[in-house]
């Protein structure tokens, strides 16, 4: 049976210790981890009015490596329903960035106002999110680490490697691969064990290296210059017997089994290893503590994916964890975060997966396969649809029979409201909830819903298009979530609306 948990602290309310516990702060949420998906949890559940803190081991947002390097078009896309794409615009590189095992997809006639990627190290995309999360006066316990948490009836108390304590609602482990809060809640982290070993580092080289990309029978390897003119170095190690933190004798031995040499390598700034592992946790959410982001799935850096998929996960959970905490919703509200992202992340590793089985050997079939797809992947139809998955663009959540915008992302029309000229994202940059009537249904009453639903009477001329799909007809009436997907499509009535509206915003108020 579904409850109302206990509503959330006010973010007004002063942070108390509790009379048992001095050293024990009150917040709605905790997140731990402080990186590209913590940070974009924390915006979502700030723009709610969510008493929510972050717990990062690190003093800053400096990153040692390069991590991930660009945000693709969906994510873009979110970020400017939120009202801060142009934060990330303004520093990356405009450029098309969607690929499959190392084949572009050119996805600049996607149905899309951001029909591109945005080539951005995560170093830039972390600090543009910390600095956001700071103007939303969202406090973050820095050089600490949760070591531990207990669950009762009423919230869960997350204990910190300096000895306090965290009193919350509900816990967000967003801590990376190795994950502590996943670990400690045990959720089992179902997967395949690598196949292979890839070194990733940053380096000077004394010698002209081969710039470009290679595979052979090691696997896949690349070498070409960074923002700073030095070099950065992919390669495939002969074996899988080292682990650990990798240095430059491990890394020059990689360069000579490759290319005959190590080119005169010196003077790293960094030096990384990550494998083919694929491990996806079996549950997204257990009890008060849920997981995102490399905490519940991890893969292959190739195609760009992890990030991305992390801040979308964020995007879609959190809307759903405010509406909780806030006494809006039944706790049953949070099992869809698992419903609709779970799919996704499974997804995720198979198509990657799928590339690693194209790229990582160079045996005469897996090459004549790497052609096939090549040659496939230039058709239009088989492009725009890898494209619009590898991009994010064609994420459809299972919500039932309807109209083909049901579920899935809804486009950034052109309206016109109140006579004036409007994009949709802008609609949203509230994270809230959005009836949109077009006129063809008219007399809404959801006066129940408006403390959570804006009511919006909109004309839109031009054809409605979703990326994969095409054209689509358009409807009288859509109601979109805060997350930007399509809840419930009106056409000729009112019909099941009012069971979406209480479905995703909560019983009707009285």
């Amino acid at each position: 049976m579904s409850v109302l948990l206990p509503t959330s602290r006010s973010r007004s309310r002063k942070q108390q210790a509790t009379a048992n516990n001095p050293a024990m702060t009150d917040h709605a949420v905790v997140i731990a981890g402080g990186g590209p998906t913590g940070l974009m949890l924390a915006a979502e559940l700030a723009l709610a009015d969510v008493d929510v803190a972050v717990v990062e081991r690190r003093a800053d947002q400096e990153l040692v490596g390069t991590r991930a390097g660009g945000l693709h078009a969906r994510t873009i896309e979110i970020l400017d329903q939120r009202g801060v794409a142009d934060r990330f615009l303004r520093e990356g590189q405009i450029t098309q960035l969607a690929g499959f095992a190392w084949t572009r997809l050119d996805i600049s006639d996607l149905p899309t106002r951001h029909a591109y990627g945005l080539a951005l190290r995560q170093s830039h995309i972390e600090r543009i999110l910390a600095d956001w999360v700071s103007e939303l006066a969202v406090p973050i316990y820095r050089n600490r680490e949760g070591t531990g948490f207990a669950q009762d009836e009423t919230g869960i108390d997350v204990t910190l490697s300096d000895g306090e304590t965290l009193r919350a609602n509900y816990l967000v482990g967003c801590d990376g691969g190795r994950s502590l809060v996943r670990k400690a809640a045990g959720i089992d982290f179902a997967g395949s064990e690598p196949t292979l070993s890839n070194l990733m580092a940053e380096v000077d080289m004394r010698d002209e290296p081969e710039w470009g990309l290679r595979h052979d029978a090691l696997g896949f390897h690349g070498l070409s210059k960074t923002e700073s003119g030095r070099v950065l170095v992919v390669v495939t190690e002969a074996t899988l017997t080292r682990t650990g933190a990798p240095g430059p004798r491990d890394l020059s031995e990689a360069l000579v089994a490759v290319y005959g040499t190590d080119f005169g390598l010196h003077n790293p700034s960094w030096i990384s290893r990550f494998t083919d592992a694929a491990r996806q946790a079996v549950s997204y959410r257990k009890r008060r503590v849920l997981l995102a982001g490399d905490a519940a799935h991890i893969h292959h850096s190739v195609g760009g994916q992890g990030l991305n998929i992390g801040v979308q996960d964020a995007v879609n959970l959190g809307w759903k964890l405010a509406q909780v905490v806030n006494g809006i919703s039944p706790d049953s509200l949070l099992d869809t975060y698992h419903a609709e992202r779970h799919p996704v992340g499974a997804r995720t590793l198979r198509n990657t997966m799928a590339q690693i089985a194209l790229l990582r050997r160079g045996e005469d079939g897996l090459k004549a396969a790497r052609e096939v797809v090549s040659e496939l992947l230039a058709m239009d139809a088989a492009r725009k649809r890898f494209g619009a998955m590898m991009s994010g663009l064609d994420v459809h959540y299972d919500l039932g029979q309807g109209h083909a915008l049901l579920g899935r992302r809804m486009p950034d029309l052109d309206l016109t409201v109140d006579g004036r000229p409007l994009r949709l994202f802008t609609l949203l940059h509230g994270a809230r909830g959005l009836l949109l009537d077009f006129g063809k249904v008219g007399g809404f009453d959801i006066a129940p819903w408006a403390d959570r639903v804006d009511r919006i009477d909109a004309e839109c001329d031009g054809p409605w298009q979703l990326p994969a799909i095409g054209q689509v007809a358009a409807p009288g009436a859509v109601l979109v979530r805060p997350d930007g997907h399509v809840a419930w499509v009106g056409d000729d009535s009112q019909r099941g609306l009012a069971d979406a509206m209480a479905r995703w915003f909560g019983p009707a108020s009285n």
